[in-house]
């Protein structure tokens, strides 16, 4: 695994200005290490974001190599109930909105383990997922699915609709922030819709990840980190014009983005968020400024807390071995001297350690079977569904997230 410093803009070839956040130098957020290997030392890079001076993308200075981290990956979209409820509804919606039937064609870009496209297969409408990762394309496969194992862009767009036509419906849910060489990929977009297709971005909102102070989002297999602003001037340099926007819970706050070929008229949603980031300076560096020092707080408030507990001599769990949650423990520089394990439904993660902290990686059974005081819950996005899971199995301790303060789940 290699890295690379980033001395432009990916997305317009800018200046890159001032750093947005600075979380120090760590491992690769998803790179789980076997315990055969616990003693080895493991690649870690700079973790920083900067901000283009010209189109305002916040991005990382330093980018690991996307074979080296997507070949074989760890993340599987069906793990999250609430996320396989989030894909069904955009199916059923996508499907009424845009008259899917029996002679359409939609493809996902980034297709995971066919979590989204399933619903698609069930409903008989032609589809593809492109998925880099031969590992999880091989698990939709499975899964009756059809799938191609391959990183998407420009010339595999114009392969495919040599082999099949353009797609009515083209989704890139939550894939944007994974790719480097973003021109490239918005071209395919471009080409695989042609002159009648949608193109359906959803990407967390820069917006959101600010006012909540969403640090942990912030790891190396996400280059950039998206506004509308700057998402819109990505897409127009590809002649892809944005017609629509609606707001999304997902993700801590996501923006989902309808864009095509063919000029319409902007909808309601469009210009609501337009008008929002314009209001709050999106387009000027002072808006910027600032996020550095509240995720200081944050961390400090967490070691604060941390320290206490284990005075008190409590023992603590962690819940939800997420990128999110590696980003923020090796960051705060928590080890499993902190917390004793984190549980995980995924069972490519079980067994594993995490990377940085060396933390356990367990089942939730064996989790729930420790004698535990506190379960940190990491991927707090999904919290309340993780926190009312541990209720109903037994339980009773404090449940708790860090990000973007120390508070107490009900449960």
């Amino acid at each position: 695994m290699s890295a690379t410093p980033v001395t432009a803009c990916r997305a317009c070839g800018g200046t890159l200005g001032a750093v947005f956040c600075d979380l120090g130098v760590q491992p690769v957020a998803n790179s789980y290490v076997a315990p055969a290997r616990a003693a080895e030392r493991e690649p870690a890079f700079p973790l920083r974001a900067v901000v283009c001076d010209a189109c305002r993308l916040v991005q990382l200075d330093t980018v690991v190599d996307a074979e080296g981290i997507f070949s074989d990956y760890a993340y599987f979209s069906s793990a999250s109930s609430s996320w396989l409820d989030h894909a069904a509804r955009f199916s059923r919606e996508m499907t009424r909105r845009l008259d899917l039937g029996s002679r359409s064609f939609v493809v996902e870009v980034a297709s995971n383990d066919g979590y989204l496209l399933r619903n698609f297969v069930a409903a008989g409408i032609p589809c593809l997922g492109v998925e880099p990762a031969a590992n999880v394309a091989e698990v939709a496969r499975a899964a009756g699915v059809p799938t191609e194992a391959r990183f998407f862009g420009e010339a595999y767009a114009r392969d495919l609709v040599a082999r099949r036509g353009h797609a009515d419906l083209i989704a890139a849910n939550n894939v944007l922030a994974h790719v480097p060489g973003v021109n490239e990929f918005v071209a395919g977009l471009a080409v695989l819709a042609g002159p009648r297709g949608t193109v359906s971005i959803e990407a967390p909102h820069l917006l959101r990840m600010v006012d909540g102070v969403q640090f942990d989002t912030i790891y190396h297999e996400h280059y950039a980190y998206w506004s509308l602003l700057a998402m819109e001037r990505l897409l127009a340099r590809h002649g892809l014009h944005v017609f629509e926007v609606e707001r999304l819970a997902t993700h801590g706050g996501s923006l989902r983005v309808l864009a095509g070929t063919a000029r319409r008229e902007p909808g309601r949603g469009l210009l609501e968020v337009r008008a929002e980031e314009a209001a709050r300076g999106l387009d000027a560096a002072g808006f910027y400024a600032g996020f550095q020092a509240r995720v200081q707080a944050v961390l400090g408030d967490f070691r604060a807390w941390l320290w206490q507990a284990r005075a008190a001599g409590r023992r603590i769990g962690a819940y939800g071995a997420a990128a999110k949650g590696n980003t923020f423990l090796n960051a705060v520089g928590a080890t499993a001297g902190d917390i004793v394990a984190v549980a995980d439904r995924s069972p490519a993660k079980q067994g594993r350690l995490l990377p940085g902290s060396r933390i356990p990686v367990v089942t939730p059974e064996a989790l729930l079977a420790l004698p535990l005081d506190d379960i940190l819950v990491l991927p707090w996005n999904i919290g309340a569904e993780i926190a009312a899971q541990l209720r109903r199995d037994g339980f009773r301790g404090r449940i708790l997230t860090a990000v973007p303060a120390m508070r107490e789940l009900a449960g």
